[in-house]
This record gives C-alpha cells, sequence and structure tokens, in this order.
C-alpha cells in the first residue's frame, strides 16, 4: 500500500481551518471534540503534517460554519495560493493582532 504523504495543499487548507476556527473563538479542543478527534490531531490539521479526509474536512467545515470550497478558495486556478495574505492570517497570533488593531 502506498504512503500518503503530505503536500501543500494539505498545509493551505489546515491554514484556512485555522484561520477559521480562531475567527470564530473556537479553541483546538472544542474543535476536536466537535469532530470526534484529540486536540492533538487538530494541530496536526492545521500544520498540514496529516491529511484531511473528506467526511473529516466536512464536518470540520460545518462545526465553522463555511462551505468546503472555502477551505479551499486560495487554491482556484489564477490565485497566488500560499503566497496569499490570507496565508499569513494562518500564523499563530496573526488574526489577534490584526483584530486589536482594527480596534
Amino acid at each position: 500500500m502506498a504512503t500518503r504523504k503530505s503536500g501543500p495543499l494539505d498545509a493551505m487548507v489546515g491554514a484556512r481551518i485555522r484561520m477559521f476556527r480562531v475567527d470564530r473563538g473556537i479553541s483546538q479542543t472544542m474543535l476536536a471534540e466537535r469532530i470526534g478527534v484529540t486536540f492533538q490531531q487538530v494541530q496536526k490539521y492545521e500544520r498540514g503534517a496529516d491529511r484531511v479526509g473528506a467526511s473529516r474536512l466536512a464536518q470540520i467545515a460545518s462545526v465553522l460554519g463555511v462551505s468546503v470550497g472555502e477551505l479551499f478558495e486560495s487554491s482556484r486556478p489564477g490565485s497566488s495560493g500560499l503566497n496569499s495574505p490570507v496565508h499569513l492570517l494562518a500564523e499563530p497570533g496573526a488574526l489577534r493582532v490584526l483584530k486589536a488593531l482594527h480596534e
């Protein structure tokens, strides 16, 4: 059986999961409980270390109140993907800094 390694798309999806999760004020533990995994698994998804299966991706999207497509938005043709400024918001603390500056 072939080993499936995560790649750049997995990292981008994980970053978008983190961005939406932080924006909604949901902790990794809370998200993990609602989708039936450990918070460590959520960390792996967000880092792109582990791939997110289709059904789990649908669960995550439902908990975050977004469509599955929104988790892939940066991967559309013509978009800048990982070079997008949106990707920067997935960095730890970045969204909090942006919100603080907006106040």
